[in-house]
C-alpha cells in the first residue's frame, strides 16, 4: 500500500482508521456519558458520521476505487439535512418548554 506524504513523513492507512477508531469511540462515550443534553447527543452523532466517513475516504484512496468518496456525499448531505431539522426541532420544543433536557422529552408522548 502507498503512503501519503507530508512534512511530518509518511501517513499509512493505520493512521487514518486510528484517527476515525478514536473519533467513533469518543462520540460513543459522548453518548452514554451524557444522557440530559440533546445538542451534545446530537454532537456527538454527528461526531460519528464524520468518523465513518474518514474512514471511506481513507479506504477509498487506498484502494482506488471512487465509490467510498461518493457514499461520503450521500452521508454529509443526510448529516446536513438531520442538523437542520434537529435543530428546527430544538428551538421550537425550546420556545414551547423553556427546556432541551432529555427528560422533558418525554412529554412530547402525551
Amino acid at each position: 500500500m502507498e503512503a501519503v506524504m507530508s512534512d511530518t513523513g509518511m501517513v499509512g492507512l493505520t493512521s487514518y482508521l486510528t484517527l476515525g477508531a478514536i473519533l467513533f469511540a469518543i462520540s460513543v462515550a459522548g453518548i452514554f456519558l451524557n444522557r440530559k443534553n440533546i445538542v451534545v447527543l446530537l454532537m456527538c452523532i454527528e461526531l460519528m458520521l464524520l468518523a465513518a466517513n474518514i474512514n471511506f475516504i481513507a479506504f477509498s484512496y487506498y484502494l482506488n476505487d471512487l465509490s467510498g468518496q461518493v457514499f461520503v456525499f450521500f452521508i454529509l448531505t443526510v448529516a446536513a439535512a438531520e442538523a437542520a431539522i434537529g435543530l428546527a426541532i430544538l428551538i421550537t420544543f425550546f420556545r414551547t418548554r423553556h427546556t432541551i433536557e432529555i427528560d422533558d422529552l418525554a412529554a412530547l408522548k402525551e
